[in-house]
């Protein structure tokens, strides 16, 4: 029987991981490509011959996504497989009627050929949205395991931007490992909140490597935290499911692909931002959840801001610049920026749009409905240039950093500014607290004691 056609189309995430998991060594198929999305610059290169295994002697090319047709006439395509996240159902069954009237088969690849299994207990954190609050909930997780004396390694979702082979496993550890492995800001808003806390995080492209790598870590591990991005379903076979949800966008937990799946899995379901959230927005949300997953614990919690230096918003015109993706694929009108520039009595947010340059500006002719906020968006050098020279530009007091890592570590701003922080915060019962005592009750786990020191020779 000859060999199915594929095409991956995916975002440099879940589709080298449905690569990995399913098709690599699979000699029933022959992947044909890659095709890319959502993320600047990350087409025209090779999913390399060292990852894409003995039937890929050439390596994979990657492809944008706007030669989707063409490359299904090209290879006679027999099927596509979406594999990126965080879409409403509308734009999924669009690439399905693309690929339909180009006469192959559409796809979507469920956890049960992908989900890699783990010799250690794993909790997964994923959520219905970019921006809901998932990684202050995977910190907050990690908190409760690390005072009961536990070991904890975290994972992330992918994303590899730079050379594959060099990221086909990356472990973090301290701030200068940002640095070793040439992360992006998206990259290091998502690392940096983790090392500076003193926990491990793994990410990279290969996750059987990575899960293999994070299990013997040096440092030890008692539990594997899988925090997830971009709303997709975890990459590893959990024993506690948390799903994080946000009632400022109630209705996309329905409507986005793949958020509704990782609802649907939820053992938990944390409703955060409830401190900025309308009543008839949570009640929706609440009842939203029943009717798909009426067993999930659900958790109510809040994520309030801590400002640096109010001083500097006070009365000022003030720049926010808020965390890139949440903004941009995430579509937030709102963020922990904004929220205290409010607070603090800022005279006037200012309209960064006529100061954009270069990629900057093309990321709001592509994402027109950003309003006036900054995405702090930093995916390659030229873009981290024009972040800095757009922030430099625009005629404000000064600027309010929204983001999750010390944004002037990575850009010179030349006005006053002030750092926003933001941590989950719960609401009464249930809490994360019992979720979390009862998981490392089911496990048995126990701390473990710290080794005698070797005493020196006298």
């Amino acid at each position: 029987m000859a060999k199915r056609k594929v095409i991956i189309i995916g975002a440099a995430g879940r589709d080298f991981h449905n690569f990995n998991t399913f098709y690599r060594d699979n000699k029933d198929y022959e992947v044909v490509a890659f095709t890319a999305a959502q993320i600047p610059d990350i087409d025209g290169r090779k999913y390399p011959k060292e990852l894409a295994g003995k039937l890929y002697p050439k390596g994979i090319p990657i492809e944008s996504e706007e030669k989707l047709v063409e490359l299904i006439k090209k290879y006679d395509v027999d099927e596509c497989i979406f594999s990126y996240s965080d879409v409403t159902y509308q734009y999924v069954m669009s690439i399905s009627a693309i690929v339909n009237a180009a006469g192959a088969d559409f796809k979507l690849i469920g956890p049960k050929y992908t989900a890699l299994k783990s010799k250690k207990p794993v909790i997964s954190v994923c959520a219905t949205r970019t921006g809901c609050g998932k990684s202050q909930t995977s910190r907050k997780v990690i908190e409760l395991l690390m005072e009961k004396g536990l070991k904890v390694v975290a994972a992330r979702h992918p994303m590899p931007y730079g050379d594959l082979v060099a990221q086909t496993v990356q472990r973090f550890a301290k701030v200068e490992d940002l640095e070793k492995h040439k992360c992006t800001i998206e990259e290091m808003e998502e690392y940096e909140p983790h090392v500076v806390r003193g926990n491990v995080i793994y990410a990279g492209v290969d996750y059987e490597a990575i899960l293999k790598a994070a299990e013997k870590d040096p440092d030890g591990c008692d539990v594997i935290i899988w925090d997830g991005g971009n709303n997709d379903f975890e990459f590893f076979d959990a024993d506690l499911s948390i799903t994080v949800a946000d009632p400022h966008r109630v209705g996309a937990e329905l409507t986005y692909y793949p958020g509704e799946v990782s609802l649907r899995k939820a053992d938990v379901v944390v409703i955060n931002k409830m401190d900025t959230s309308g009543p008839e927005q949570i009640q929706q949300l609440r009842e939203n959840i029943a009717k798909v997953n009426p067993n999930a614990i659900v958790v109510d919690a809040a994520s309030p801001v801590t400002i640096e230096n109010p001083s500097i918003i006070k009365g000022k015109r003030v720049l926010v610049v808020e965390d890139g993706p949440t903004l941009t694929h995430g579509e937030m009108k709102i963020g922990a920026g904004t929220v205290a520039a409010l607070k603090c009595g800022a005279k006037e947010l200012v309209d960064p749009r006529p100061y954009a340059v270069g990629k900057l500006a093309e990321t709001f002719k592509i994402y027109p409905n950003i309003g006036a906020l900054l995405p702090a968006m930093g995916y390659g050098k030229q873009q981290i240039k024009d972040l800095e020279k757009t922030i430099n530009a625009v005629d404000c007091d000064a600027v309010v950093i929204g983001t999750p890592i010390d944004l002037n570590r990575i850009v010179k701003i030349k006005k006053p500014n002030t750092r926003i922080g933001y941590d989950l915060q719960e609401i009464g019962m249930p809490n994360l607290t019992e979720v979390i005592d009862s998981f490392v009750k089911k496990h048995k786990l126990k701390a473990k004691k710290a080794a005698p020191k070797k005493k020196g020779k006298k």
